[in-house]
């Protein structure tokens, strides 16, 4: 039997992707995603000359999607420099502790590498105590924020 792997998502799996996306959002307490996540996603990843955005799924040898990351560069000013910024990562419950997230966290650290950026950065609720543990184990460094969002009127 072959192992899980971790690779870069394609189109077609968008739509597990959106899936996993809303679960997401329900264990964060947070907004579920709009119900046309799979196109905005596929505008973002496949639908541009210069896609930002990367998306990784963790996939079992059956080919179930049961995990995702999603990452783009940004900036630090007060760095002078670019760093990855890792928006999420997500595993269904079911398949935590298995070492799905340490394989979604090594792709995530090599896109950071192939984009010439030394670092990556990521922010979990503070309340998120599995997440932290396994973040702390990975040699991660926490940084408090208060992490806040401003709505704008076009």
């Amino acid at each position: 039997m072959s192992d899980p792997l971790v690779r870069h998502a394609e189109r077609a799996d968008l739509p597990r992707v959106a899936e996993l996306a809303a679960l997401h959002t329900e264990y964060e307490r947070a907004a579920p995603p709009p119900d046309d996540l799979p196109a905005r996603l596929a505008g973002l990843l496949f639908d541009t000359p210069a896609p930002r955005l990367r998306c990784l799924v963790a996939e079992l040898p059956d080919g179930e999607v049961v995990g995702y990351a999603t990452c783009a560069p940004e900036l630090s000013t007060w760095d002078g420099c670019e760093y990855l910024h890792m928006d999420c990562l997500f595993l269904l419950p079911g398949h935590r502790g298995l070492g799905l997230g340490v394989l979604l966290m090594d792709a995530v650290a090599a896109e950071a590498r192939s984009l010439g950026l030394d670092e990556v950065q990521w922010q979990t609720p503070t309340w998120n105590d599995g997440a932290i543990r396994f973040y702390d184990r990975l040699g991660a460094r926490a940084k408090e924020k208060v992490r806040y969002t401003l709505s704008v009127e076009h």
